[in-house]
């Protein structure tokens, strides 16, 4: 257990370093200049916003001095706010989590349950249903998701009803998370319930299930304590990629819903080639999905008694 965990923390490591380096690379390989936007600076004052930075030294130095702020912990600050980055995240990443969170809660939930539901009803009306939403969240992109929910079930029936039901933007109160929750969620959902589906109906043909059956044991007893528990392993594995896919598909939908998260400083830091805000968001997330994934793989070990956590 503790060779295996040392082994995950040191790939851990080495990934983010490798995404560091990337990252920091690709930032100075885009064009333009960050300190020249509407109106050009004189050359003193370019100059020295540059050496204020740290810009003006060769790229190469500008790395390990990098690095080396990042590894104690220091991300830099702002070139568009003028603030410490950390700080920045710190902030926005409470709106950006709130909205992961449930995001992530209604699709592995509804997911589960939906696939799971899906084949006990196998090819009756319950399974159609399943499967027309499972189709509608892999196909239909989130922007144009949130944008078709925005106009139909938050303008046009807040119209109908004469009160508003549904915000249209913002964030803050139940009625605004609920649209801009679903839209995220709704492609993951798809994702794990047609997984889901898939399991259960294997698990639903073993051996070991027909024995329960054959004992006297109650239909809900061999759904919940054989089947569900062993069909729900393969949802647990994607958990880490379907972390990654809800965090990073916030930077859209809080551009649609004008919520104030994470995702809005990271659109805004790309438009303004903001580098330090680039890469301090950048090495959140990254660090943020790391632990993700490795917490999935020691928890796959947990549910399932016949997985062995080794090196």
């Amino acid at each position: 257990m503790l060779r295996y965990v040392s082994k995950r923390i040191g790939y851990a490591v080495l990934t983010l370093f490798f995404l560091i380096t990337i990252v920091f690379f690709m930032m100075r390989a885009l064009p333009g200049d960050p300190f020249i936007g509407d109106k050009t600076p004189s050359p003193t004052t370019l100059a020295n916003m540059k050496a204020k930075y740290g810009l003006d030294k060769p790229p190469v130095v500008q790395y390990f001095m990098y690095l080396g702020n990042v590894l104690r912990g220091d991300l830099g600050t702002s070139l568009t706010y003028e603030k410490p980055v950390l700080d920045i995240v710190k902030e926005a990443f409470i709106v950006s989590a709130d909205l992961g969170t449930r995001a992530l809660l209604f699709a592995v939930i509804i997911g589960v349950l939906l696939g799971a539901v899906a084949a006990i009803k196998r090819g009756k009306s319950m399974d159609t249903v399943s499967m027309v939403i499972a189709m509608i969240g892999v196909s239909v992109p989130s922007f144009i998701l949130g944008a078709l929910l925005q106009y139909f079930l938050a303008l046009k029936l807040n119209q109908a009803l004469g009160h508003q039901l549904l915000a249209v933007q913002g964030w803050g109160s139940f009625k605004q998370t609920v649209l801009p929750s679903f839209a995220l969620g709704l492609s993951s959902l798809a994702t794990v319930s047609r997984l889901m589906r898939t399991s259960m109906l294997d698990v639903l043909s073993q051996d070991y299930i027909k024995t329960a059956k054959a004992k006297g044991l109650s239909q809900r007893m061999i759904l919940w304590k054989h089947a569900v528990r062993n069909a729900i392993m393969p949802v647990v594995t994607i958990m880490g990629p379907t972390v990654a896919a809800v965090l990073t598909g916030t930077f859209v939908i809080e551009s649609i819903f004008n919520i104030p998260g994470l995702g809005k400083y990271f659109s805004m830091s790309v438009k303004d080639l903001d580098f330090t805000m680039i890469g301090g968001t950048t090495i959140f997330y990254g660090a943020l999905l790391i632990v993700c994934t490795l917490v999935v793989d020691l928890l796959y070990g947990v549910i399932d008694p016949r997985v062995k956590l080794e090196g």
